[in-house]
């Protein structure tokens, strides 16, 4: 493994993280989850992407916005990192890249939701420093 490299995607080069996404949304049809992530590029949201040389490793979604009870704040969202690369301490560095990225860009806060049967990523975020604040509910309309 090189030295693994942190930058955000290109809003052209956007669908090239959809073989990582299909590896925790496979119940989503691609052609929807490519119209999606296209759609969210013009919504306040960019994507880091992890690379070992040219191959794409790892990804995790920025999305920006200000809240009335935090200021401005970065929420990573869909962090996935390929198995093969796992156990390796690349999250940790991850979030250390986000952090910096956030305060260069004036950010004053992150959170983040993550599911409740992902008990690995749990553990991940509260040794990150990230408080349990309340539920996250969905509702399809």
């Amino acid at each position: 493994m090189k030295t693994i490299e942190f930058r955000i995607i290109e809003p052209k080069n956007i669908l090239t993280i959809i073989p990582l996404l299909k590896m925790v949304n496979n119940y989503t049809p691609e052609e929807i989850l490519k119209k999606r992530v296209l759609e969210m590029v013009g919504q306040n949201y960019k994507c880091v992407g992890m690379y070992d040389g040219k191959t794409l490793i790892g990804i995790s979604g920025l999305w920006f916005l200000t809240r009335h009870y935090c200021g401005k704040t970065v929420e990573p969202d869909h962090v996935i990192i390929d198995e093969n690369y796992r156990n390796m301490g690349i999250g940790k560095k991850l979030f250390e890249w986000i952090y910096k990225y956030a305060k260069n860009n004036g950010i004053e806060a992150s959170e983040l939701n993550t599911f409740i049967s992902n008990t690995k990523s749990h553990k991940f975020y509260e040794n990150e420093g990230y408080k349990r604040l309340g539920y996250h509910y969905l509702k399809i309309l």
